[in-house]
């Protein structure tokens, strides 16, 4: 049957098994380091497995493929459980890579930034409520990647960052502003304070908004 199911680009993937463990049904096992499909009709065509790859080296075809077989995973489940091991390959399991980090500078609160730095200098500046990085899975690689990064929550801090903010803009050359914020409206705080000091800066910068919900998905 022609259906929707998983493809893996083993020239993206980097080995780090994320994808295996976001994996349910035991669709997916590493095999020399690499992430492969072990069975069609082990794979539902959900995709749970998409958002946790860190190099997108997942994405959805549609192609020939057995159907999905809830009763061929649940007895590869109960194999799993009884061996104390998920199914593999003959190939042994590669130790998985960490997640490289994506912060370029310190400190990251806003209220203990400088306002003029080195690391401000061309930068694309990302400006992210604190709880943003903990909602959405892959903060660094789809938001830090490039950028400097400051973040904060005025709630909790008991500030209004858009004086600091202002200076930061004014004093140094940055080339673009990206806000992250979640979707309650405490958050609506950050935003203001960006909003604010792009209008106080005098500068005319490229920004926007981006605005995470609290099961940590990108609201349109």
């Amino acid at each position: 049957m022609i259906r929707k199911i998983i493809e893996i680009d083993r020239e993206l993937c980097n080995g780090c098994g994320l994808c295996a463990s976001a994996c349910q049904e035991g669709a997916i096992g590493m095999v020399d380091g690499k992430a492969v499909l072990l069975r069609d009709d082990y794979c539902d065509g959900l995709g749970n497995c998409l958002p946790a790859c860190p190099t997108g080296a997942i994405s959805f075809v549609e192609r020939e493929a057995a159907a999905f077989d809830e009763e061929a995973v649940m007895e590869n489940m109960k194999r799993q459980e009884a061996a104390g091991k998920p199914e593999q390959e003959a190939a042994p399991k590669a130790a998985a890579a960490p997640v490289p980090s994506q912060l370029r500078q310190w400190p990251v609160q806003i209220k203990l930034a400088p306002v003029h730095a080195p690391y401000f200098k061309d930068a694309k500046l990302l400006i992210a409520a604190d709880c943003t990085a903990y909602a959405y899975g892959n903060f660094h690689s789809d938001f830090m990647r490039g950028k400097i990064t400051l973040i904060g929550c005025p709630k909790l801090d008991g500030v209004d960052y858009s004086e600091k903010l202002t200076e930061i803009l004014r004093q140094n050359d940055i080339k673009s502003v990206t806000v992250v914020r979640m979707e309650v409206p405490c958050c609506g705080g950050i935003q203001n304070a960006v909003v604010n000091a792009l209008k106080n800066s005098g500068k005319f910068l490229p920004w926007s908004v981006v605005t995470i919900s609290n099961d940590g998905r990108i609201l349109e």
